[in-house]
């Protein structure tokens, strides 16, 4: 039977879209087919679950989600009785359940629904889903007791009308209540009581959102800019210099268009990120000149503008009215909704609770949620030479607000905070770093490390003081030195000006002859691991070896199961020749070397991961048809053969993952995606977890 989650409330208000978001990304941690349902819902766009679809690539067709509009269910109600309406719902329901694992359902809302006693209904409709519950109770601007109160009273509500209530949730209460409220309910309720505080940025409007609810015209800026939250309002009407210190981080400045002092201003104190500011909306229907405006676009590059024709006053009443929300075009939002969600819930538990069996398919968003959460398990701090590019900003906003782990940012650090003010990323957070190699202090040490390290190159202390300039230098010695646990870059180095250092300055472990890669392949059911496609041109049989084992045990790291194969072009005993002699020696070399790993070779792919080819080729081996480790006999091969697969087969691939080294170093491909730099960070830190090798 389908396993159902029912999240629902008391009231409007809650915030419940962070939960519903939350449940939901623990939901495809652990199975492939989820579904949604809303038993009733308003006409319009229904937000959350556009943001679903776009997250989760969900194929749920749309029209299969929703039960009734409300203005239905409340006729039907009326004319025919509750009993008939929640029939119509369950039929609905069930019609979705058929075709999924899990479904997770969206209470009513609460919100001017003409439905008597809501909350009864949605106990009634969870009760005949046969779902569990999950309560969500607000605490917005309410006194700690209230909160606990409303929290108790929600409980005995649902399950007196026998609900099975999982886990109950409190939300956007104050910062400081949120320990002695949760402190408080953890002794009162049989179930657990997760507390989330009120988050700012989640109620702020995105400059977008605000364009679209004014009806204001954009005169300046970019989609970047655009996606900015704006987590307050200042109204300019002084002189500048007063005006500039009322400036707050990620303000929107609101002035008449006739102000270019201000407009100036503005701008450049966010240029020089003092503070950055989400933009500014002019009044009055007012715009500076074009000199001012081409100015003003030079200063802030994608800093938006935009005008509206009311005056200060109307246009402030209807500012201090929205709020931001939850939707496919608010991604940021959502990243800082799950962070908010990760922290504050128990999330292993509460999987625990719900008791869905992890589907025997792995897909590559499953894979990809477990690195987050195994990297946030044991939280651990990268270092990212590549501070001022784009991508790897991005990339750092988003582990960040999921808070994967602690960053430290290399580079001028003016430039990098000028380009995150510009693509409105935060990174005040205690637990992001910038240094520039070239003013740290640690640069002296490091020269000195360094000339030690290279003596024997004839490196003196004076050659080593520009080399560990260089942010990937800086970067590795950090990692060495135990100021990082390890470094990715490569965004917009090449692969040797990124892992030279890492040969140089970390070296191999004891027990590894090569640095080596792989790329974990995640194709639509299950994850490959491919090795090597990225480092060695063409290892010789000790070295084939090497990075089977080697490989095996990154598989074995990252949940994967090795079962090796050692590709060649024929299979078994059927070819011969030096290049089919190689492998069937590499093979022969792990077998005495680790008896306990399960190795196959030489081997042709077919055979390796096709179970009808390998019962005529290979009948009878453990391997053959369900490899999982996939070992190609060179680099050209190897590069080539990830390549298409990730084409043709549309493989997420991930990678490529360095092995080998004493502390870990990974690189990026030079197209990286801010996902792929993401993924690679996350891999990284799982690298380093129980990794306390000595230097």
């Amino acid at each position: 039977m389908t396993r159902s989650v029912y999240v629902t409330g008391i009231d409007r208000g809650d915030g419940r879209q962070v939960v519903e978001l939350g449940v939901m990304e623990l939901l495809t941690r652990q199975v492939d087919r989820v579904g949604v349902f809303r038993p009733l819902v308003h006409d319009g766009p229904d937000r959350l679950f556009d943001l679903l679809r776009a997250r989760y690539r969900l194929s749920q067709d749309a029209s299969t989600v929703y039960g009734m509009d409300y203005h239905e269910a409340s006729a039907l109600q009326a004319e025919r009785g509750t009993d008939e309406l929640v029939s119509r719902l369950v039929d609905r329901f069930h019609a979705v359940a058929r075709d999924y694992e899990v479904v997770l359902v969206l209470g009513t809302d609460f919100a001017a629904t003409q439905l008597p006693d809501e909350l009864a209904i949605n106990a009634r409709l969870a009760n005949e889903f046969g779902a569990s519950v999950i309560p969500v109770v607000g605490g917005k601007d309410q006194p700690a007791e209230s909160v606990r109160a409303e929290a108790r009273n929600a409980f005995r509500a649902y399950e007196g009308l026998g609900c099975d209530v999982l886990a109950m949730v409190v939300n956007r209460v104050a910062a400081d209540d949120r320990a002695a409220i949760a402190e408080r309910l953890a002794a009162r309720l049989p179930v657990p009581c997760y507390v989330l505080p009120d988050e700012p940025a989640l109620a702020a409007p995105t400059v977008a959102q605000i364009t679209h609810a004014l009806g204001a015209s954009v005169v300046l800026g970019d989609e970047a800019g655009l996606a900015r939250d704006a987590l307050d309002f200042v109204f300019g009407g002084a002189m500048l210099p007063n005006f500039l210190n009322a400036l707050t981080p990620g303000c929107l400045v609101v002035t008449p268009g006739d102000r270019a002092d201000l407009v100036v201003g503005a701008l450049a104190a966010h240029s020089a990120g003092t503070p950055p500011i989400a933009g500014v909306l002019l009044t009055l229907n007012e715009r500076p000149s074009e000199e001012i405006l081409t100015l003003a676009a030079r200063l802030a590059p994608g800093t938006p503008v935009i005008s509206v024709a009311g005056n200060s006053f109307p246009t402030a009443a209807e500012l201090f009215s929205l709020e931001g929300k939850l939707n496919a075009a608010t991604p940021r939002k959502a990243e800082t909704a799950l962070g908010l969600f990760e922290r504050h819930v128990d999330t292993a538990d509460l999987l625990k609770r719900i008791s869905v069996a992890r589907s025997g398919r792995v897909t590559p968003m499953m894979f990809e949620h477990e690195l987050l959460e195994q990297a946030r398990a044991d939280r651990r701090r990268v270092v990212l030479p590549e501070g001022t590019e784009e991508r790897v900003l991005r990339a750092a906003d988003v582990l960040l607000r999921r808070d994967v782990c602690d960053l430290t940012l290399l580079g001028d650090v003016e430039t990098i905070r000028k380009k995150a003010a510009d693509l409105g990323i935060d990174l005040s957070s205690p637990s992001t770093q910038l240094i520039d190699p070239q003013t740290s202090e640690l640069r002296d040490s490091f020269a000195g490390k360094y000339a030690e390290l290279r003596a024997h190159k004839g490196v003196t202390v004076e050659l080593a003081y520009d080399v560990v300039s260089d942010v990937n230098y800086f970067g590795t010695l950090m990692v060495q030195e135990g100021l990082a646990d390890g470094m990715v870059s490569g965004s917009v180095h090449s692969t040797a000006a990124t892992i030279r250092p890492a040969f140089e300055i970390i070296k191999t472990k004891p027990d590894a002859r090569i640095v080596s890669s792989v790329f974990f392949m995640c194709l639509a059911d299950k994850v490959l691991v491919y090795g090597d496609c990225a480092v060695n041109p063409d290892p010789n049989a000790e070295q084939l070896a090497d990075i089977a084992v080697q490989s095996a045990a990154t598989a074995a790291r990252f949940g994967v199961e090795p079962r090796i194969a050692m590709l060649s072009y024929s299979t078994g005993t059927s070819g011969s020749g030096a290049d089919v002699d190689k492998v069937r020696e590499a093979t022969k070399l792990v077998r005495e070397s680790s008896p306990g790993l399960r190795i196959e070779g030489p081997i042709q792919y077919d055979a390796a991961v096709e179970p009808s080819v390998a019962a005529t080729k290979l009948p009878g081996s453990e391997v053959a048809g369900q490899a999982t480790v996939l070992i190609f006999p060179d680099l050209n091969t190897g590069n080539n053969t990830y390549k298409a697969v990730q084409r043709s087969a549309g493989a997420v691939a991930v990678g490529p993952v360095l092995q080998g080294l004493r502390k870990p170093v990974n690189d990026l491909s030079r197209g990286a995606l801010v996902s792929d730099i993401v993924n690679t960070v996350a891999i990284t830190a799982i690298q380093s977890q129980g990794q306390e090798l000595p230097a």
